[in-house]
């Protein structure tokens, strides 16, 4: 695997999961791209950033603005495949631009989400035909082990341009991302606490038995076997039962997409419910502490599973003054727009979470949206209690330390729905 791209995706990781090395701000506001949200050096997180801002913002009835669209449409390759963040996109890209799976299938969902960008939503999804593993699944790195959490999103970008996952067979193997993903679920053999959970790749051993969960895997799959994604369409159901685990009388692993959902459901229903409605990190190397994203993204993979109810815990701890969560989040339009997401798949309120209006906080991080639907969307009035009148735009967010491990934990996980297909 190329050094500096191995490199490039630890840190893309950490950055994604609220636990990172803080990058370093632009010096100046002039400094920073045209179109590109957030203050802080894109270098590892651009693309997946502004793809999670414009889907955060279509969500909500927000219209982002057009240079924030060009923006990302301008960072694609010509072969339809997108690095964490392109410089100067005038330059072609090479062997060493580092294009990734993550970034280009998160373009492609948030082009998609907003429509009008049809051909470079077709060569996107062409990039990652060209690039499915043999197992039905994808690395974060072209040509590297598949894993859930880059499979996951792959499946959300699918779904994203009408076509069906399921159908998206390797042209080697014939396997579908599902059989990739199954593949990497935890069975009854597993401890009583882990059952269901996915693991983020196999073990190399190849043994089944032997996988390790991992909570932010757990949440991508959850998502991605449903063939839904963190926006789709509210419609206040609950199906008034707990996920339904493994049934360790029968095979003792999920057949189906459809069972691996439950299961993974049932598993973070547990963990849960062990950490007082939050997910703890699964990253390597870091403290025993709460992973804001891995819990938005829980409470997106239950909202789905017409779970409701069982979202509305963790919601509710995430939008508690003493989670943290507003701080970790202020000024960082990837945690902003996850929040917003959890919360407007569980049916909550985004522009008043918690007191603060998160979509007010994500609009003011980039250029101005073209329209927004509500009020508070482009209020000028401060939020009840989260500005510090410093005028820093948030750069005194938490940001935590990790080391190289950062790949086995790492947040990717978002999807999209076929909400809005028609659009491309």
């Amino acid at each position: 695997m190329n050094v500096r791209r191995t490199v490039a995706a630890l840190s893309v990781s950490a950055a994604l999961c609220g636990a990172a090395v803080a990058p370093a701000a632009f010096a100046d506001d002039s400094a920073r791209p045209k179109g590109l949200y957030g203050a802080k050096d894109p270098k590892f997180d651009g693309v997946w950033r502004q793809s999670l801002a414009l889907l955060a913002q279509d969500a909500v009835g927000v219209t982002p603005a057009k240079s924030a669209v060009d923006w990302l449409a301008g960072q694609q390759c010509a072969d339809g495949g997108f690095a964490a963040y392109r410089a100067d996109p005038a330059k072609a890209c090479g062997p060493k631009t580092g294009e990734f799976t993550d970034a280009t299938s998160a373009a492609v969902q948030a082009l998609a989400a907003v429509g009008g960008r049809s051909d470079a939503v077709e060569k996107g999804i062409g990039w990652l035909k060209r690039n499915q593993n043999d197992n039905g699944g994808w690395g974060m790195n072209p040509g590297g082990p598949s894993d859930a959490n880059s499979t996951s999103v792959a499946v959300g970008a699918f779904a994203a341009a009408a076509q069906d996952p399921a159908k998206t067979a390797s042209a080697k193997g014939r396997k579908s991302p599902y059989d990739a993903l199954l593949g990497l679920q935890l069975g009854c053999a597993a401890k009583t606490g882990q059952r269901g959970a996915f693991a983020y790749q196999p073990d190399k051993s190849g043994d089944k038995d032997k996988l390790a969960a991992n909570n932010m895997a757990t949440v991508s799959a959850a998502l991605a076997t449903q063939g839904k994604g963190f926006v789709f369409e509210t419609v206040g159901k609950d199906n008034h039962k707990n996920p339904k685990p493994l049934d360790c009388k029968d095979a003792g692993r999920a057949r189906t997409p459809q069972d691996a959902t439950e299961a993974a459901l049932a598993h973070l229903s547990l963990a849960l419910s062990a950490h007082d409605m939050r997910l703890m990190s699964s990253m390597a190397g870091a403290t025993d502490q709460p992973d804001f994203g891995a819990t938005a993204d829980a409470v997106v993979a239950l909202a789905a599973g017409e779970h409701s109810a069982a979202a509305g815990k963790p919601l509710h701890w995430l939008q508690s003054k003493d989670s943290g969560a507003a701080a970790w989040s202020k000024g960082e339009p990837g945690a902003l727009a996850k929040l917003i997401l959890a919360a407007h798949a569980a049916g909550g309120d985004p522009r008043d979470f918690g007191g603060v209006d998160l979509v007010r906080q994500l609009n003011a991080t980039g250029p101005k949206p073209e329209a927004a639907a509500g009020s508070g969307a482009e209020s000028a009035t401060k939020d009840k209690k989260d500005d510090d009148g410093d005028g820093d735009g948030g750069m005194n967010s938490v940001w935590w330390i990790v080391g190289a491990g950062a790949a086995a934990g790492m947040g990717i996980g978002f999807l999209l729905s076929g909400r809005k297909k028609q659009r491309l």
